[in-house]
């Protein structure tokens, strides 16, 4: 089942940021589109929740050196 995310994400502060968000998530099965706003501070992923979970979406994130806020 295709789900749509929109996250907000704390840390970013230059396009190089944006990048990292971008390929970290982009790298899970199942992610089909990611759109990355540096000034919105904010993360919008399209996925299959068949082949990936929300919370594995903002592991990546977490993982890459960022924050993820509710919403």
């Amino acid at each position: 089942m295709m789900s749509q995310a929109t996250l907000q994400v704390t840390g970013m502060t230059c396009g190089h940021c944006v990048e990292t968000v971008s390929k970290a998530v982009s790298s899970l099965n199942g992610v089909n589109k990611v759109d990355v706003s540096l000034e919105q501070k904010e993360v919008k992923v399209d996925f299959d929740e068949g082949q990936t979970a929300l919370t594995e979406i903002k592991a990546k994130i977490v993982d890459a050196g960022y924050e993820v806020g509710s919403g």
